[in-house]
């Protein structure tokens, strides 16, 4: 028998009037918005949602249906992102695909069993889902919703049962008219809202069918007080309903979305569960024996029974292209009101004094002015989005403290200002050529240290602006003091090279910074850029220096383009910056070339200059690698990937302290990374008086917990 199904996806809309197609399984039903937004409780409102409340209360008792059978198809995907703002979209850890057998029965009998299960490991991870998550949600939730067996949210009251209509605010938002050949179903948007957002409850919209109360559609997410886990950030449920035999609405298409948010010393970490799933292939009223019922609600066949079953390809062959977005449109405009409200409660909260640091390094590190460096940091939440720091570090070689004291205050926007007070060793290089983990121990054991540090001192205002236009702003103002270092460590092999001649000044420096994270572009391109221009004034100091007050400006960008062309990906990385003013540039402010990041083959810093560019092209594949196992984490190998590259960098105007270099600069090498990708081996060969090099990293996009 073939069975009639509609559903909402993509039909509906949010409440400021931007439409969307519909999108049917059925080439004759078409879809019609119309307006009808009330206030908070008004009579038409209330009568709706007291409506699909008898409606749930009477589960489904005259409809007709007895029960049913289904199948469904999902994926649990665990992904992860770090990063100041998390601005960068989550990173892939594992996937999870999964085949379902679905039962249910009258009044509210329910039983799952997994009976296919393959996955995907892309890190290294040891994640247990909880036994819910493995399972579609049956009836849009009981009376009571919880999740995560109740770890994640416990005891809810659901929007649409007796206790939620006194716990609740309701609205009509919008509608629909779905015209079917036979009849046309109209489709209520009502928002939801709680009475009490101090307590633990849902937030978010519930789609109604007009005629009989039924829910087409739920999409919530839920106050801090209802997250169980002090590290949970949010949690989303989006639960669609499509029209089976022309009478049942029942389960067709849901997501989840739990997002954990903590931080690794200091630096902001990020978990992601998403769970997607398809439902299809119903039966309903064909008798269901009560037997199968018995035990769990959800269940895993036999291990042979899930090895037996058909997949097509591999799991990320098949895993949704948007997996890394958080949901379609018509819902976010909701979901991101109640995060916003999650995320403000959170800033809200005090919380006891921390240990800080932004990566191992701030606990300790090696370079050839400090030797070996130890140091820590405290931070401390106040509540209301302010917080305060105090970090210090110690140099066993050069014997010198250094530190800094900040103040800041952020919105749930991600807007704030901060101010901060320090005295630290900063490095004349734009861009770092390896982690500073990585770094310590060339330094230590070789003499090789990729740092050119001078001393500053001073403080500076910043301030971080809601994003705009697709990237994130700061706008920033800074007094400082800066002069030279001195080496005064030894390593245990080799010599150090001296320090770069950093002119002794004060300086007066307005800077605005502009940040695009990575988000799809051109071509189907994934694009990320940065761009930072900076003026300032300053007087050299000392006694050969003249008291006059000298200007600079100084343009600094990059942008990072990767293309996926199948399993290969296409990736350039082009830098371009420029410094000019009204007398010689202080040497500490030039722009630098030279290592495995900006010039491969050439040694470190070694172009040196007012203008400076390079520009990467590299091209990545996957080749067979040896696997090995590592316990509790999975398996590593299996597969590696090689990135042959050409570069070429360009640099004019050299400083006059160092030997001349102007003009291109080529270089070409091969890269391997292998262990998920987290560890990268380099060879270059510098084509124009280069040489050959070697390098071993980690991967770049962890150098900042590094």
């Amino acid at each position: 028998m073939r069975l009639l199904t509609v559903t909402l996806a993509g039909a509906l809309v949010v409440a400021s009037g931007v439409g969307l197609g519909a999108q049917t399984t059925d080439s004759a039903a078409s879809v019609a918005r119309s307006r009808g937004a009330g206030g908070w409780n008004d009579p038409r409102s209330r009568a709706l949602v007291e409506q699909a409340t008898e409606r749930r209360a009477q589960e489904l008792a005259d409809t007709g249906l007895v029960d049913y059978r289904a199948t469904a198809r999902g994926y649990l995907t665990f992904l992860a992102q770090v990063g100041e703002g998390f601005t960068e979209p989550p990173r892939i850890v594992k996937a999870d695909q999964l085949a379902l057998e679905v039962y249910w029965r009258a009044p509210n009998l329910s039983k799952q069993r997994i009976i296919g299960r393959r996955d995907t490991l892309l890190l290294p991870t040891d994640i247990n889902y909880h036994r819910d998550h493995l399972g579609i949600v049956q009836n849009n939730f009981p009376d009571i919703i919880r999740l995560g067996d109740g770890d994640e949210v416990l005891d809810v009251p659901h929007p649409l049962s007796p206790t939620g209509l006194a716990d609740y605010d309701f609205a009509i938002r919008d509608s629909l008219a779905i015209r079917l050949p036979d009849r046309t179903i109209d489709v209520i948007q009502v928002g939801v809202r709680p009475k009490d957002d101090r307590q633990p409850r849902a937030i978010g919209a519930v789609y109604i069918e007009r005629g009989t109360g039924q829910v087409v559609r739920m999409a919530f997410s839920f106050t801090r007080s209802a997250l169980r886990d002090k590290e949970l950030e949010d949690v989303s449920v989006v639960l669609e309903n499509g029209l089976i035999a022309g009478r049942f609405w029942l389960p067709r298409r849901q997501e989840i979305e739990i997002r954990r948010t903590g931080s690794w010393l200091d630096y902001p970490a990020r978990g992601i569960i998403r769970g997607r799933w398809e439902i299809a292939e119903y039966v309903v009223n064909e008798g269901i024996d009560p037997d199968i019922f018995r035990g769990p609600e959800i269940v895993q066949a036999f291990p042979g029974v899930m090895r037996a079953y058909p997949w097509e390809g591999h799991v990320l062959d098949s895993l949704p292209p948007d997996v890394r977005a958080v949901t379609d449109d018509d819902v976010r405009a909701v979901q991101e009101e109640a995060r916003a409200l999650v995320r403000a409660q959170a800033l809200n909260r005090s919380r006891t004094l921390a240990l800080s640091a932004r990566g191992v390094s701030d606990f300790a590190r090696v370079n050839r002015v400090e030797g070996a460096a130890l140091g820590a940091g405290f931070t401390r939440s106040l509540g209301g989005g302010y917080s305060v720091g105090l970090k210090g570090r110690w140099g066993t070689a050069d014997e010198q403290a250094k530190g800094e004291a900040s103040v800041a205050w952020r919105r749930a926007s991600g807007a704030g200002i901060r101010v901060d007070a320090y005295r630290s060793y900063r490095d004349a290089g734009d861009l770092a050529e390896t982690s500073l983990l990585r770094n310590s121990f060339a330094a230590q054991e070789f003499g090789s240290d990729y740092t050119d540090p001078y001393d500053v001192r001073g403080g500076r205002l910043a301030v971080d602006l809601a994003p705009r236009l697709g990237a994130r702003w700061r706008v920033e103002g800074a007094f400082e003091s800066h002069d030279a270092l001195e080496v005064h460590a030894r390593p245990a092999n080799g010599r150090y090279e001296r320090t770069i001649p950093a002119l002794r000044l004060r300086e007066a420096r307005v800077t605005l910074a502009a940040e695009r994270p990575t988000a799809l572009s051109f071509f189907g391109s994934e694009l990320r850029a940065h761009a930072e221009l900076a003026i300032a004034g300053y007087e050299p100091r000392g006694p050969l220096a003249s008291n006059d007050r000298a200007y600079y400006g100084r343009l600094f960008a990059t942008s990072d383009v990767e293309r996926p062309l199948g399993a290969q990906r296409l990736v350039l990385r082009t830098t371009l910056g420029v410094a000019g003013g009204d007398s010689r540039i202080p040497p500490q402010r030039l722009v630098y070339l030279g290592g495995p990041l900006t010039a491969p083959g050439y040694d470190y810093h070694e172009l040196a200059g007012r203008v400076g560019a390079s520009q990467r092209i590299e091209w990545r594949a996957p080749v067979p690698f040896p696997s090995f196992p590592l316990g509790r984490f999975g398996r590593g190998g299996g597969r590696a990937t090689i990135a042959p590259f050409a570069h070429v960098a360009y640099v004019s105007g050299s400083a006059p302290t160092q030997p001349p270099h102007n003009g291109w600069y080529p270089s070409a090498g091969l890269g391997l990374l292998t262990l998920f990708d987290l560890l990268r081996f380099d060879v270059a060969r510098g084509l124009r008086d280069g040489r050959w090099t070697f390098s071993v990293d980690a991967s770049r996009e962890f150098w900042g917990i590094l």
